[in-house]
């Protein structure tokens, strides 16, 4: 419930702060990552339920993605993700907020367009500065916004047993794709 408040929290901040202004936004975003080793198994998980608004006025963006949504292949591996790692009932989720840089909705066509996506990162409580190359395009009234960066378990105290460490890598790749409308 308290994680609702949040997100219609940031929904009016934005309203507030930007007037006029034009939101796009999605509740089905999607976001991945992969911490895999070769010749161990797979340490790979998505969601599908990442919540991003962007303010076209002044290219702004908030994203929330709940932890607990990642889905990986094997339900053990998930489990020890969210109890282990990430303890998701503590910290249930992960937040962006941040600006593309020189962004200008007047310039958006059907053509990808590189932009540096600035701001903060926050992930268990701790939230560190970061800059993303993206790109962003327009079809048809709809924003279709794709990234990706790195991070690494030690950014955000992610502690990361003797036993498995070997087996998860030391860089975290993480992707997005979001679709944006009106």
């Amino acid at each position: 419930m308290k994680e609702r408040y949040f997100l219609i929290l940031i929904v009016v901040s934005l309203n507030c702060y930007s007037g006029y202004s034009q939101h796009y936004k999605t509740r089905n975003g999607h976001i991945e990552f992969e911490a895999s080793v070769k010749s161990f198994e797979e340490v790979k998980a998505n969601s599908n339920t990442v919540s991003t608004i962007l303010d076209t006025s002044t290219g702004s963006i908030a994203s929330l993605v709940f932890i607990n949504g990642f889905q990986f292949k094997v339900g053990l591996m998930q489990e020890h993700f969210n109890e282990n790692y990430m303890e998701s009932s503590i910290y249930p989720k992960a937040t962006f907020k941040g600006k593309l840089i020189d962004f200008n909705r007047n310039d958006l066509s059907n053509t990808n367009m590189n932009y540096v996506l600035a701001g903060e990162l926050t992930i268990r409580g701790v939230t560190k500065s970061i800059e993303i190359q993206c790109t962003v395009k327009m079809v048809d009234e709809t924003i279709y916004l794709n990234g990706e960066f790195i991070i690494t378990p030690e950014d955000f105290n992610i502690e990361i047993p003797k036993l498995v460490m070997n087996k998860i890598a030391k860089e975290i790749h993480v992707s997005f794709n979001h679709s944006l409308k009106p």
